[in-house]
């Protein structure tokens, strides 16, 4: 906003400057006395007059050669010697009058040089002063000129104060309506924080809600699954039993009856261990990423093929079968949990209900290319894990490749307690021990491998290359290790 009295444009302040500096130049410029050209003229005159009476006193004041021509009109004439006598006389006594009439003539003539060279100046600042007097005309007629233009800025800065008057007046009451506005949007900036608050507090509680919803849905899937397969698990039992008793009525069940419906007995877990799995050890697509560490592997023993299939014992859900099948590698699985194993026919995997060591004790020689196994090592008795590694090497081809992973006792959280979570193990594998197994078996290249993370990526990494000397080492290094060995 401009103000009348801004200090940096003081609009009353430059006017009376203005009208001072008017002033000013008005009462320089009065009319100047034009009759000196005119008395220049009369002072000239009065010179050549002096002049003239100097000249003619000049001419009486020589020294006498002759009488007067007065002396003429006596009556009598003087003699010549009497005329001299009286010349030199008069001229005797006229001498000392006449050097001072000589001393005033000659003062007389430098005062009308003087005068006349003042004559000379005067007329020359006279035609200064007309020309002077000529440009203060043009001054006044100009001062004449800025009069009326102050007096038109007069009346404009009138107008202008007029009107920012008016502005004042409408930007004071803009002002004020724009503090209202400012209040009335603080008020709602409040309300609208307050409001985003319980929409907060509101967001929390339905995220909360939904991870609840979550867990129950996936408690209630878990649950659901597991009574669907208990079920199936049940009604079979209860089938093989019927049609038992239908072929041996009316008479009773022989040993060889009694001894089926006793090995049937194994299974009824099978539904409880599929929800424990789903439980604890991870969800599919964990499972899934996280075997992805060991295709390389595959890649590089030129395994998996119609001639060098992959054998996965304890295939469980089916995750490495279903990797392998994706990729195009010829692979099957066996397993005695059944449930475990409707779930790998559903995703068209080949599988086969088997004892892990009865299967391989029924195969011939060189068989498979790769044999994996992942924790099934650690629910086998010490006895059966041997086998279970000698007939592992007998049916691999030359050059055929094993993978056994089982959860790590070098890292203190699993060999302290995570590993007893599961009902179904056995006892913690030591990597040194399985290692050994597999070397005094007749696997070659063995050796132990642990998991890390590298530029985001999971890798295997030797475990012979880890050093335990501080308690982190023993809570950082991997929760499951692999034993990777090769037949000669």
């Amino acid at each position: 906003m401009v103000e009348e009295n801004n200090p940096k444009i003081n609009v009353n302040e430059l006017i009376q400057k203005i009208r001072q500096e008017v002033a000013k130049r008005e009462s320089i410029s009065q009319p100047v006395n034009r009759e000196f050209r005119v008395g220049g003229v009369i002072v000239e005159s009065y010179i050549n007059h002096i002049e003239a009476l100097l000249h003619n006193a000049e001419f009486k004041s020589q020294v006498r050669t002759h009488l007067p021509e007065k002396f003429k009109r006596f009556p009598f004439n003087l003699t010549g010697w009497l005329q001299k006598f009286s010349l030199k006389l008069y001229n005797f006594f006229r001498k000392e009058q006449r050097a001072v009439n000589y001393s005033l003539i000659e003062a007389l003539r430098d005062s009308v040089v003087l005068n006349r060279n003042l004559s000379e100046q005067i007329t020359a600042l006279q035609t200064q002063l007309n020309g002077i007097s000529d440009r203060l005309s043009a001054t006044d007629e100009s001062l004449a000129g800025v009069r009326d233009s102050l007096n038109v800025t007069d009346e404009r800065l009138q107008g202008m104060s007029d009107r920012l008057s008016a502005t004042d007046e409408r930007i004071s009451t803009a002002e004020k309506q724009i503090s209202a506005t400012e209040e009335r949007i603080s008020t709602a900036e409040k309300q609208i924080s307050a409001t985003e608050e319980r929409i907060s507090t509101t967001d929390e509680r339905i995220s909360t809600a939904e991870k609840q919803i979550s867990t129950t849905d996936e408690r209630n899937l878990r649950n659901d699954s597991y009574i669907k397969n208990d079920l199936v698990q049940q009604k079979r039992l209860l089938t093989l039993f019927f049609e038992e008793a239908r072929q041996r009525l009316p008479e009773a069940f022989n040993q060889d009856q009694l001894q089926t419906f006793v090995d049937q007995e194994q299974h009824l877990p099978d539904a409880f261990y599929v929800a424990f799995e789903d439980q604890f050890r991870g969800s599919r697509e964990e499972i899934l990423n996280r075997l992805k560490v060991y295709l390389p592997l595959i890649e590089e023993v030129k395994v998996g093929t119609l001639d060098n299939p992959i054998l996965d014992v304890g295939c469980g859900r089916g995750e490495w079968l279903e990797l392998l099948h994706k990729l195009g590698y010829a692979a099957r699985g066996i397993d005695i949990n059944r449930v475990m194993l409707e779930q790998c026919r559903s995703r068209g995997l080949e599988v086969m209900e088997a004892d892990v060591i009865d299967y391989l004790q029924s195969l011939p020689d060189a068989i498979y290319g790769a044999v994996t196994g992942f924790h099934i090592i650690e629910h086998l008795p010490f006895n059966l894990l041997m086998k279970l590694v000698d007939e592992t090497l007998r049916v691999l081809t030359p050059g055929g490749m094993v993978i056994f992973e089982t959860p790590n006792p070098r890292n203190i959280l699993v060999g302290s307690g995570d590993f007893y979570r599961d009902p179904t193990h056995r006892h913690p594998i030591h990597p040194d021990t399985i290692n050994f197994v597999a070397h005094l078996q007749g696997f070659i290249r063995s050796d132990i491998y642990v998991f890390e993370k590298q530029d985001g990526k999971q890798k295997l990494s030797s475990l012979s290359q880890k050093r335990f000397e501080e308690l982190n080492d023993y809570i950082n290094v991997s929760r499951d290790f692999a034993l990777i060995a090769y037949k000669a």
